[in-house]
């Protein structure tokens, strides 16, 4: 609705169309951590996230939370990013 009364939809869907029109499939070689949330839109599967993040660093699957993860479970995602950056090189 907030995008409606603004008239800011078509702006809003912009970067879906974007970002899934002709994705960028390039090779991720900085050191990189995922996480996947269990209500998350889009899950990607280790095997494919590894073909592509070729220096994956941390891999964590909590039981709760989803694409809003940082507000709807505030404390386990904070756990998430202490976890995955807890064994880089900084």
């Amino acid at each position: 609705m907030i995008y409606w009364l603004n008239n800011a939809g078509a702006s809003s869907a912009r970067l879906y169309r974007e970002s899934f029109g002709a994705p960028n499939v390039d090779p991720v070689t900085i050191p990189s951590g995922c996480s996947i949330f269990p209500h998350e839109i889009i899950t990607p599967s280790r095997r494919w996230t590894e073909q592509r993040f070729r220096n994956l660093r941390y891999w964590g699957e909590p039981e709760k939370g989803g694409h809003f993860a940082a507000m709807e479970v505030p404390e386990l995602f904070v756990q998430e990013v202490r976890s995955c950056f807890a064994g880089m090189e900084l």
